[in-house]
């Protein structure tokens, strides 16, 4: 499942195997909610951009289309045409970000619907029965994501709510991969650490939850309000914990910066929507630092968006064209800039996985940061 090929401090160099291929770690999923990375990019882009993962949500896809509705067509991966590993969260971070809209009890938590304010129920069972219908290769366990500033008791008594959830989660994923008509047999379960900034309750339930032999873990609940400074002191004290012969991946995160400071901590996965949704708004990352296309000064400027690069947008288009395209409302201009970005965030993964496999990951990373606090033109 999970081969550890080697290490460079606690940066590890993964390969994790799956029935939908094998995925070279660390790597970087590309987020499309609702089975499509916004921006108008297609399955065949993600493919040309060098993606590895597509991560989906398993909440929204509930809500629409449905479901049922993706089985009745296949599975997600027939669905959107996609053949190569998918992983679906649980629905457990709508239950942070949709505070003012659900209702949590031991059973699981009760919803009205950001679309259409129907009434919607999710736990344990309901999750894995959701991402079942999906068909996702990796699925993540139903949890709370707590408030980065609950209070202790609060925290203690999510966390132990989200650790009997998870027994739940793997009870009905063993259910569930065992019928007849399930469409992906051998779907995989990841539990997930929570526990806010409290590094006592981290680790604790890092243990716990360790004892369930999971093919993966995940660390939650960061990057919800925390400063870059506690996310890194909290990976310190729960990724040793964690499996270090399993995939450690750290959920929505983040930046290039955070990413390398993560990598060097031991994680493995990450995903998040900053190379989507900043290209949408025209920022674009490069070696040095981020640009705004809709700046003045690039209205003449003939330059790709940084030299060098092979991504679709920089081989054939010029700053100046794509700022115009932006500028235009043209959605050709927000495309390239997803484009641009994804294409980004891959190459530094496989560049971080080469400087690993070299045992020159601290001079890679040091180089990284140096160039990005030196902005271009």
């Amino acid at each position: 499942m999970y081969e550890l090929l080697k290490k460079d401090g606690k940066a590890k160099r993964g390969r994790f195997h799956t029935v939908h291929g094998t995925i070279e770690t660390p790597v970087f999923m590309n987020v499309g909610t609702a089975a499509a990375i916004k921006g108008a990019v297609s399955t065949d882009d993600l493919r040309q951009i060098k993606t590895q993962v597509e991560l989906s949500n398993t909440y929204h896809l509930h809500v629409r289309p449905g479901d049922e509705v993706v089985k009745k067509l296949g599975g997600l991966h027939q669905f959107m045409n996609w053949d190569k590993p998918i992983l679906t969260d649980s629905g457990g971070f709508q239950v942070f970000s949709l505070a003012d809209l659900r209702k949590i009890k031991e059973e699981g938590v009760h919803f009205h619907s950001h679309i259409d304010g129907r009434k919607i129920f999710m736990g344990p069972e309901q999750s894995m029965q959701i991402q079942s219908n999906l068909a996702s290769t990796i699925a993540m366990a139903f949890d709370e994501c707590p408030s980065s500033v609950a209070d202790r008791r609060y925290m203690e008594n999510s966390v132990a709510r989200t650790t009997r959830w998870l027994k739940r989660c793997k009870d009905e994923m063993e259910r569930l991969n065992s019928l007849p008509d399930t469409i992906n047999k051998q779907q995989l379960l990841f539990g997930i650490n929570q526990g806010g900034v409290y590094e006592d309750i981290r680790v604790e339930h890092a243990k716990q939850i360790s004892k369930l032999n999971l093919p993966g873990y995940a660390v939650g609940g960061l990057a919800v309000g925390e400063s870059h400074e506690e996310m890194y002191r909290i990976l310190d004290a729960v990724v040793p914990v964690l499996p270090e012969n399993k995939p450690t991946y750290l959920m929505g995160v983040g930046t290039p910066a955070n990413i390398l400071e993560a990598v060097d901590r031991g994680v493995d996965f990450f995903d998040c929507v900053y190379p989507s949704r900043n290209g949408r708004h025209g920022h674009v990352y490069t070696n040095h630092g981020k640009l705004n296309l809709f700046n003045a000064k690039f209205e003449l400027d003939n330059r790709p968006i940084e030299e060098g690069c092979q991504c679709p947008a920089c081989r054939s288009y010029s700053r100046a064209y794509i700022r115009h395209l932006l500028k235009a409302k043209e959605m050709l201009g927000m495309r390239l800039c997803v484009l641009h970005n994804l294409y980004f965030y891959n190459t530094m993964m496989e560049e971080i996985r080469d400087a690993i496999d070299a045992g020159e990951y601290q001079a890679y990373k040091k180089r990284k940061l140096d160039n990005m606090s030196q902005p271009l033109d």
